[in-house]
């Protein structure tokens, strides 16, 4: 007699790929956050397709629609010289994408740079520079941001380049933080035992490791950079007119024609407002799930 078996074939269990577990986790345990993060997505599509989206171009002069309240032609109605506020407001949005993204970018660089350097090497050079990382933090950032953009002169550059700068020294104590704690860890003694390179237990074990706090650092910074943009823009040391920014919007046509047309005060201190917060949420939310040690907190 033969005897048949039948071999069980165990289901495939198909896993979830680890971005779409952690957005699962963003909505139902971050609801918060993941609106700020909507809404900081939606702002980063209408800057990036603000030429696509905007009715009418950003210097777009009919004197005819002159203070023109909302309506269905003008969402957010016109300015004293009959220029579309909404496309104005879209062309800031592009314009704080450049210079959120990209200060916010040369700030965790250069804050990488220095925390990780400071924190794994230590010693003598870990004194010297955090010395001069606290001379440098002493000077109140706007003092510091007006009287080098006085210097230099306003533009789109000269206005990374310090914010970058500005955030990028103060910003590497977090990050030297998170490195000591991390070069403590028995792969980076085994790998210092197995004669492994400066730069490849740099690149290879300490920075992988210290991602969370960089990603933090890189979401919370864009709306403070965005939010010192419009600060200077305010005071008229920002991007030099005709070219919108939501600072110089206030500053200028929404300051004058308050009384006449509030929309023209509303409509970019509304849109600077909700895109800061919304970013400084999705920072924190971003933080809450990220760092092992408050994944287990409510």
């Amino acid at each position: 007699m033969t005897i048949v078996t039948h071999a069980v074939i165990p289901p495939v269990v198909r896993r979830r790929s680890p971005s779409w577990v952690f957005v699962a986790r963003l909505f139902r345990e971050k609801p918060l956050g993941a609106a700020g993060a909507v809404i900081f997505v939606l702002f980063l599509l209408c800057g990036v397709f603000a030429d696509f989206l905007a009715p009418y171009g950003y210097n777009h002069i009919n004197p005819i629609n002159r203070l023109k309240p909302p309506s269905w032609q003008f969402p957010f109605g016109t300015d004293n010289l009959g220029r579309d506020v909404l496309s104005r407001c879209l062309y800031g949005a592009q314009l704080s994408v450049i210079i959120g993204f990209c200060g916010a970018g040369i700030a965790t660089v250069l804050s990488v740079v220095i925390g990780i350097l400071t924190g794994y090497l230590g010693g003598r050079f870990d004194m010297i520079v955090q010395r001069l990382v606290d001379a440098w933090m002493s000077f109140p950032d706007l003092i510091v941001l007006i009287v080098v953009v006085s210097v230099v002169g306003p533009g789109l550059v000269p206005i990374i380049g310090i914010l970058g700068l500005l955030l990028g020294i103060g910003g590497s104590r977090i990050i030297r933080g998170a490195t000591i704690s991390v070069r403590e860890n028995m792969y980076v003694n085994a790998a210092q035992s197995m004669g492994a390179t400066l730069p490849r237990i740099l690149l290879r074990h300490i920075l992988p490791n210290v991602m969370p706090p960089i990603i933090i650092l890189f979401t919370t910074r864009v709306g403070f950079v965005i939010l010192a943009e419009s600060g200077l823009s305010f005071l008229g040391l920002g991007v030099p007119p005709p070219t919108p920014t939501w600072g110089g919007m206030l500053s200028g046509a929404g300051r004058t024609f308050m009384l006449q047309g509030p929309w023209l005060a509303l409509a970019p201190g509304l849109c600077l407002t909700v895109v800061v917060y919304a970013t400084n949420v999705f920072g924190d939310a971003l933080r809450d799930l990220l760092d092992p040690r408050m994944r287990g907190s409510r």
